[in-house]
């Protein structure tokens, strides 16, 4: 399954076929007034269409407004999501977790990135959409691989998999989020998972 065909919200009817050449003349050019220094809070509708040549109404029949145009300019610069493997609860977690060690490597070399990433905490409507069609859906798949990996006997049943998933994913957070002078290299994914699920591994299942 891939992450990119997470639930995203509902946007707006569409009046008319979208245009991929329209579409990506909004992006970049929400892209280039980031690019030039101008504030989220600056980024108005009239600006963007002004700058990527197209008029208003293209980026409303596309986006509801400036907050969802803002979340999709920020997935497209975000390193994209790679597919879960499935063959095991294990590798599906590695997968998970470099999801988010490649967006703090992403966060750290550029500064665009790192620029939009503090603005959007700061803007409690663009973060409410940022969590919403990019956080909330990644969190319930993690949900759903360690169900499933209490179903099959890979993990064990007497652990809350909220408490379970915090377990996981929290080192990474820490460490690309909170820690800024923390290493973040090739195979630190394997390393955290490997440690966490040897105490969350049933007795008798794989690799016990």
């Amino acid at each position: 399954m891939s992450l990119a065909e997470s639930p995203r919200p509902a946007g707006p009817a569409r009046g008319r076929p979208r245009s991929e050449a329209v579409e990506r003349a909004i992006v970049e050019g929400t892209m280039k007034l980031l690019e030039d220094g101008v504030p989220l809070a600056e980024l108005s509708i009239e600006r963007i269409a002004r700058t990527a040549g197209v008029g208003k109404a293209a980026i409303y029949r596309r986006w509801r407004g400036k907050e969802e145009l803002f979340v999709d300019v920020v997935r497209t610069a975000e390193p994209p999501d790679p597919e879960l493997p499935g063959t095991s609860v294990r590798d599906d977690l590695v997968v998970l977790l470099e999801i988010l060690r490649r967006r703090g490597l992403a966060s750290r070399s550029s500064a665009i990135l790192h620029s939009v990433h503090a603005q959007m905490k700061s803007s409690p409507r663009v973060w409410a959409a940022y969590h919403s069609a990019v956080i909330a859906p990644r969190h319930r798949l993690g949900l759903e691989i360690l169900r499933r990996g209490q179903a099959n006997g890979e993990l064990r049943t007497d652990i809350d998999v909220e408490v379970m998933h915090d377990i996981i994913v929290g080192p990474m957070l820490v460490r690309s989020l909170l820690r800024a002078d923390a290493d973040l290299p090739e195979g630190l994914s394997e390393r955290i998972v490997d440690t966490v699920l040897d105490g969350l591994r049933t007795v008798s299942s794989p690799g016990a």
